[in-house]
């Protein structure tokens, strides 16, 4: 008699129509499809983690840029006079900023502009 593997074989089986739950039609009831379709679905989370963080670091260029706009200020000016001053605030910091306290905000801005004449 041949050895098969029976535990390790539906154990497996089992995993990948397990993480097909949730899936639609054969994609979820049949092994090979749903193999496949678990496969592309991991792939695609792999690449949706990647850009989250593209996205989120434009929404954060996006509403600085709009608050220095406001404050008279474009947003390259803005980042590179802090930079010359020597703030080092990343840009998810700053939009959080720019969004609950207008105020230190605006102070932001001011060290901007003196760090952008002063070593230009």
């Amino acid at each position: 008699m041949r050895v098969r593997c029976r535990p390790a074989s539906r154990a497996r089986r089992r995993r990948i129509l397990k993480a097909a739950k949730g899936y639609v039609g054969g994609r979820r009831r049949l092994l090979r499809t749903a193999s496949e379709a678990v496969i592309r679905a991991r792939a695609e989370a792999y690449k949706g983690r990647k850009l989250k963080k593209r996205d989120f670091r434009r929404l954060w260029i996006t509403r600085i840029t709009a608050a220095a706009r406001n404050a008279g200020m474009s947003y390259s000016h803005f980042i590179g006079g802090l930079k010359k001053a020597g703030v080092e605030l990343n840009r998810k910091q700053i939009s959080e900023i720019a969004i609950h306290d207008p105020s230190a905000f605006l102070a932001l801005v001011e060290k901007a502009k003196s760090g952008f004449q002063v070593k230009a």
